[in-house]
């Protein structure tokens, strides 16, 4: 069931009104799905080592970027989301319908390059940390991560694939708990969230 059926749908309207709390609850998970998955393969594996770079360089100090860019990213994924909903189909398909080709062609071949350098960042990155954690060789796991991706995507069947992913999304949840059993300083996190750190450095040649 896609979210769009779910809120558009009279029929789906319908049948999610009457059911019980149990059944709306199922619905919502069941929308949950692309959304979901979407929203977590953001989070990827080049992210997550720029994060952790900036974190060891930076510590608390950039904290404070988040009250303003959060709700931006938030505005923009709100945006996104209304127009599937209104038009059932993706940014690229309201391009195609509202805007002239030389835009949309502009777009999609912004959005092929972003996607191929991010996906390169990615392999990229799971292999210098699998290469960490067990010592191989880093191009030996950059082909295997590579060729399993590959293997994942062409020859298991796409609802299976996704409930899978979406099952893996879970492990998200670790953002939330490490910081509770990893050492912190919970003041200095407070006042480099709410009080602006600006550094300046000067680069002698």
């Amino acid at each position: 069931m896609s979210s769009h059926a779910t809120l558009q749908s009279p029929e789906r309207r319908k049948e999610f009104q009457r059911s019980g709390p149990w059944g709306k609850v199922k619905a919502y998970l069941a929308a949950l799905g692309p959304g979901l998955v979407t929203g977590a393969s953001d989070d990827d594996p080049s992210g997550i080592g720029t994060y952790s770079q900036t974190g060891a360089q930076f510590g608390y100090a950039q904290l404070w970027t988040a009250l303003f860019t959060f709700p931006l990213m938030t505005a923009i994924q709100e945006i996104c989301a209304r127009i599937a909903l209104q038009t059932g189909g993706g940014l690229a398909d309201a391009l195609r319908k509202y805007y002239p080709k030389p835009v949309l062609y502009f777009c999609v071949a912004l959005l092929f390059i972003a996607n191929t350098i991010n996906l390169g960042a990615d392999l990229g990155a799971m292999a210098a940390a699998a290469q960490l954690l067990l010592g191989i060789p880093y191009l030996v796991w950059l082909i295997a991560i590579t060729l399993l991706s590959v293997i994942l995507e062409i020859f298991v069947d796409y609802k299976r694939y996704a409930r899978v992913l979406r099952y893996l999304t879970l492990s998200l949840l670790a953002y939330i708990f490490v910081p509770f059993v990893s050492p912190q300083n919970w003041g200095q996190a407070l006042h480099d969230t709410v009080i602006p750190t600006i550094q300046s450095t000067r680069i002698i040649c």
